[in-house]
């Protein structure tokens, strides 16, 4: 290594490191003391005598270095140098740089290849965009940076359309930097590389975004990425879960939550600003009869464009939501609910001068808030996936927690469950959406928008979420107008908006105990139909694993069954079994199917009932590496049944008939399904994994009369149910019912337990069990 490259890296280092240094200031100090290096190296190679310029583009063109930065750097040679003059003069430069150990992307390219590199390769011409000169012939430099701007403002109507669908997969491939539980900084939807994309369109003249929050957001996820890089000493833009507390105490934060609360809020305000950026270049962009028209200079309303009218004070006006020339927002607060609504009713997007002006001059909405700005608000959540982004707007302006003071204290909050894709806010504004659609099973549509909107607002306190709620929404409720009667309803949907899912898959839906507790518990068929749909709405906007056809079923049985007690009539059970499977259960004889279902695999096993029956088949299952996802067994008599919904823990198709024969083979007795299960783990390496929480055996009292109720609660894991069913087997008790739930890679199991005598076990016989089946799991 050089004398230089020596002194390089280690004033590198000391700048890295040196106190109150960071941020702007050390990447900017950073990409000086680096330019003085390279600018170093260029004249040591004789490369001002060439005619050559150096230059660095992307973020070291920027000046944005951070410690895993690669360097972007391009050797511009002027015509009349030779390609092996060009070749050593870039190896003078290039190996030094190899030999200290600096990540380099380079390129050597005359005047004409940067231009039609850049007109072929959108992502080099996003680069090539931050052109700057680091040594050499200036005029050269200038020259290549004034013809690749001057060409992307001449072909960007043409050339955007692309840059757009770029941006759109993307963000499909890497997700919301905002909402993720592991952003990519970079990549990820309000990434660095939408601020850079932004920049772009700024520089093609044909639109603007909105400067608000800008510069701070990506000053926000630049110093993150700095601290990433520090503490892992990689060059990485993945903030993953086990880095997030070391990146949050590098930067002095509390802990990881703290990191993505700022890298979410960060997100979303750049993501924001690329939306309305977009919807100016579409605006400014104009295709008619197959002719592109460009408007160069900036857009102007003219008193002759066309206003349709949308609501009072509020119009439509090219393409979007505007306020009327006679809207006096000074004089009226509700304004802000009604352009929201009018807005999103419309499918349209509320123009963000209108959101400046609503921002600076409406009052404050006097509360309890009137009927007015009740119903704005119910309007504007009752329309649906539209509303999901006037909302935003909103929420960017400030206008939101304006409205409703609560809403601070989740905005961009974090859930670390791998089951939620979104924060706490945009889960409960997805929540709200998804209820639209179905109002109309319910009698009071405006209770369940505004339920579904509040029902998780209590995770902004400490404690129970569900509780924490309850009282956020006993405040919040009467000063949005509701009366005290609506009040208590809202509180009550907190209070059981869990209680559906939870009971429909946790629960025997057969044992008059299980239904009788939640009639008594929602009180009123109007308020079950609410829970209902709220139930439906959480799930749908908390993730794919969180609502399935399968739990649909059981919530509306649950449903059905609570109706009718309600109703004061006693019905029988509907029937869940196929004709089919209620065969094989009346004949008690060994029988096994595998069908394919519309999530994966659904194995049916019928047999002769005996105690260990449940760990059998779980053992056989896991052997052909077979994830159960959710499964529902039920003993009748002498007889079995048990539905298995499985999938293939690697994509790979079982092998059907090979699955049967092993469970008849288990269940007769001819296959060790437990010997065969440990060889097979001593046979694979150990790996540490994460440090999952220990698993959760509890009693649930009064759940049923005629058995014992054990509900498990662990991190999945294969072999997780032939665990606890051997050790429900091992200490002599019989499962009449099992209801098997996987979310994400967390298992919630109940098992319906008898003893030998058939009846519920004593409350010593149940904690000893309960402890068995801890001790298996240890």
């Amino acid at each position: 290594m050089t004398v230089e490259a020596t002194a390089y890296g280690e004033r590198r280092a000391e700048l890295l490191v040196r106190p109150g240094m960071s941020g702007p200031d050390r990447r900017r100090s950073l990409a000086d003391l680096t330019d003085a290096w390279i600018a170093g190296l260029f004249a040591d190679a004789d490369g001002a005598a060439t005619g050559a310029a150096l230059v660095a583009v992307g973020g070291y063109g920027r000046r944005e270095l951070s410690p895993g930065s690669d360097l972007d750097v391009l050797l511009l040679r002027p015509r009349g140098l030779a390609d092996r003059s060009a070749a050593r003069l870039a190896d003078l430069i290039w190996y030094p740089v190899w030999d200290a150990g600096v990540r380099l992307d380079h390129a050597v390219r005359t005047p004409a290849d940067a231009r039609r590199v850049a007109a072929e390769d959108v992502r080099a011409l996003l680069g090539m965009l931050d052109l700057r000169h680091i040594a050499g012939d200036v005029a050269l430099s200038e020259g290549v940076r004034s013809s690749i701007l001057s060409d992307w403002r001449g072909l960007a109507t043409k050339r955007l359309p692309d840059l757009q669908a770029a941006a759109r997969e993307r963000a499909d491939r890497a997700g919301d930097v905002a909402f993720a539980l592991e952003p990519d900084l970079k990549e990820s939807r309000g990434g660095l590389r939408d601020a850079t994309v932004l920049r772009a369109i700024a520089a093609s003249w044909v639109a603007d975004a909105p400067h608000a929050g800008l510069d701070e957001a990506q000053r926000t996820l630049l110093d993150v990425r700095d601290a990433l890089h520090t503490v892992t000493g990689r060059s990485t833009d993945r903030l993953v879960l086990q880095e997030q507390d070391a990146v949050a105490h590098h930067l002095g934060l509390l802990d990881g939550d703290q990191v993505l609360l700022q890298v979410g809020s960060a997100g979303r305000t750049i993501a924001y600003a690329s939306d309305v950026t977009w919807h100016r270049v579409e605006q400014a962009v104009i295709t008619r009869r197959g002719r592109t028209r460009f408007l160069t200079g900036p857009r102007r309303i003219s008193a002759t464009s066309a206003r349709a009218p949308l609501a009072d004070g509020v119009v439509e006006q090219d393409g979007e939501a505007v306020l009327a020339r006679d809207a006096r927002p000074a004089q009226d607060g509700v304004l802000i609910l009604r352009a929201a609504a009018a807005a999103a009713q419309n499918g349209l997007r509320l123009a963000p001068h209108a959101i400046d002006r609503l921002a600076a001059e409406c009052p404050p909405i006097p509360e309890p808030w009137p009927a007015p700005a009740r119903d704005a608000l119910v309007s504007l959540l009752g329309a649906g996936s539209a509303a999901i982004a006037v909302w935003e707007a909103l929420d960017q302006a400030g206008l939101i927690v304006r409205l409703i003071p609560d809403w601070g204290r989740v905005r961009s909050r974090p859930q670390r469950n791998a089951v939620h894709r979104f924060t706490v806010d945009r889960h409960l504004v997805e929540a709200a959406g998804r209820a639209a659609a179905l109002t109309r099973r319910v009698d009071r549509p405006d209770l369940l928008l505004v339920g579904a909107l509040l029902h998780d607002i209590g995770k902004g306190w400490p404690g129970d979420h569900t509780e924490a709620g309850m009282v956020v929404v006993a405040d919040v409720a009467p000063r949005l107008g509701f009366d005290a009667r609506d009040t208590e309803t809202l509180v009550t949907l907190v209070r059981h908006h869990l209680l559906l899912p939870d009971t429909a898959t946790r629960r025997d839906l057969d044992d008059p105990a299980t239904v009788t507790m939640v009639a008594a518990a929602v009180g009123t068929s109007e308020l079950l139909d609410l829970l209902h749909a709220l139930t439906e709405a959480d799930a749908l906007a908390t993730g794919p694993a969180a609502w399935s056809d399968w739990k649909a079923m059981l919530v509306a049985d649950l449903v059905a069954r609570t109706h009718a007690v309600l109703r004061g009539h006693t019905v029988a059970p509907p029937l869940r079994l196929t004709v089919a499977q209620e065969s094989l259960l009346t004949e008690g004889q060994l029988a096994v199917s595998i069908e394919a279902a519309a999530y994966g695999l659904e194995v049916t096993v019928a047999a002769p009932d005996r105690v260990g029956l449940l760990a059998t088949v779980a053992g056989v299952l896991t052997l052909h590496r077979l994830a159960v996802r959710g499964a529902e067994t039920v003993s009748v008599g002498g007889s079995a049944l048990q539905v298995w919904t499985v999938l293939p823990e690697f994509g790979t198709a079982a092998d059907v008939a090979a699955v049967r024969e092993d469970v008849r083979r288990a269940i007769e007795g001819r296959l060790d399904v437990t010997d065969r299960l440990r060889r097979r783990d001593e046979a694979y390496p150990q790996r540490a994994g994460h440090s999952a929480p220990p698993a959760r055996v509890d009693l649930v009292p009064g759940a049923s009369e005629t058995a014992t109720v054990v509900e498990v609660r662990a991190h999945d894991r294969p072999a997780l149910l032939h665990r606890i069913g051997s050790a429900l087997a091992d200490a002599g008790v019989n499962v009449r019912s099992a209801h098997v739930s996987t979310l994400g890679s967390e298992a919630v199991d109940v098992f319906y337990v008898v003893g030998p005598n058939g009846g519920p076990l004593s409350a010593a016989e149940a904690r000893a069990l309960a402890e068995r089946v801890r001790a298996a799991l240890g």
